[in-house]
Formats: structure tokens, sequence, C-alpha cells
């Protein structure tokens, strides 16, 4: 046998160290199985009806809502305000605006454009967190009010979507800027349905403005039921 030279051990053990390098760069991230079991589920909204909570701020104007709401793909999406209270201002342009503006995007059709899928967003496993949550970067895209840019967090057992949050990948308007959300969901009857919001952004002349929202559902998919908050 011809022996080895020390230069030539040297280059196989570089040889051998690259390889397993390589094969621990191709080790999956955690969080993919949690995507894939997230991609293969039904994302279709399921019809409900609920009474929704708003509240917002801006300075020192406050103002509140309560609001009956309802969904269905025959009948889209309605809304009735049963109570309100506080800032005039904050109520009509900002509360009001925030239902009006889910009801122009169902009616136009454009709730698949705001969908967690692959036509709207590039998903990038990150890993799981302290609270065992699959965590998955998002990248809009498309630069639009409808997407985020930002993260999401699914359960590890199913691949049910527990919060997303971020900011939009396009302001809604002139006068609001930097809008970053908070939205989470549980799964409720079957069905993962969002239960909170959180917002803040920048309101060009009046400074910063801050939005919450909570769900509590009566019915879902025809199947009634008390109030889960």
């Amino acid at each position: 046998m011809v022996p080895q030279s020390r230069h030539h051990r040297v280059a196989v053990s570089l040889v051998a160290l690259a390889c397993v390098t390589g094969l621990g760069a191709t080790v999956p991230d955690p969080a993919d199985e949690s995507i894939k079991q997230f991609l293969a589920q039904d994302d279709t909204q399921p019809a409900y009806r609920a009474i929704r909570h708003l509240e917002a701020e801006n300075g020192n104007r406050k103002g509140w809502m309560d609001a009956t709401t309802e969904y269905s793909p025959d009948t889209g999406f309605r809304y009735q305000i049963t109570a309100e209270g506080g800032s005039g201002y904050i109520r009509s342009k900002v509360l009001k605006a925030v239902l009006d503006g889910e009801l122009a995007v169902i009616a136009q059709g454009e709730t698949r454009r705001s969908s967690l899928e692959p036509a709207n967003y590039k998903f990038q496993p990150n890993g799981i967190d302290s609270d065992g949550l699959a965590n998955v970067l998002l990248s809009p895209r498309r630069k639009e009010r409808v997407l985020v840019s930002g993260m999401m967090a699914l359960n590890t057992t199913d691949g049910a979507l527990v919060r997303l949050q971020g900011r939009l990948a396009k302001s809604p308007s002139f006068w609001i800027k930097n809008v970053d959300i908070v939205r989470s969901y549980e799964r409720i009857h079957g069905a993962v349905v969002p239960v909170a919001l959180k917002s803040n952004a920048q309101v060009r002349f009046l400074g910063d403005a801050t939005l919450r929202m909570t769900y509590a559902y009566s019915e879902i998919d025809g199947r009634p039921f008390e109030a889960a908050r």
C-alpha cells in the first residue's frame, strides 16, 4: 500500500469535514412539518355569528363600539352596531372604518388575495419558540394593504394558526402608515378563527393610534353555542 503524505491526509480530512458540515446544513428546521400541516388545511372562512368589541385611542381621544357581526358564503359579511361611546371621531373614522373595510374586502372578493398561502407569501421556518410554537417568517409577494410582513406562530401538533403578527406590506391610506398588528387565533368547535386583534399605527399630523378588537362567537358553521369569550 502506498503511504499517504501528510498533505494528502489533511486534504482528505478537510473534504470529510465539508461533507459533515453540508449534511448538518440540510437538517430540516423543526417548523417545516408545521408549515406542511398548515398549508394542507382548508382555510375557507367558516360561517359565523359573533359579537365584537372594538376600542381605539389617539392622543386624548378614545372610543369604543360593540357590534353583532355575521358572515356566510351566501350572504357575505354584515354588521350591526349595538352600543358605542366615547369620541365620535374615533368611532366613525377608526372603529366603523375597520368594519367597513372588512365589508369591502369580502364584497369585492379580495379575501383570497390576503390568505396565508404560497400565492401570496414566501414561508421560511424559524424554529420553535419558548412557548413550544413553530415560528414561520412571512415575506409578502406583493406590496398590498391586505398582506403582512412578519411572522406567524403555529401549533406543532396540528399546524393550526395561533398568532399572526407584523406590519402591513402597504399603508392603507395616505393618512395612516406603519400599521403593526397582532392577531390571535383559537380552534373553536373544530374551526380556527380569530379571537383578538391589536394594532398600532401612525396617523399623519395626529400621532400614534391604537386599536383593540375581541370576538365572542355564538355560532360557527350553523352550530350555536354559548359565547366562547
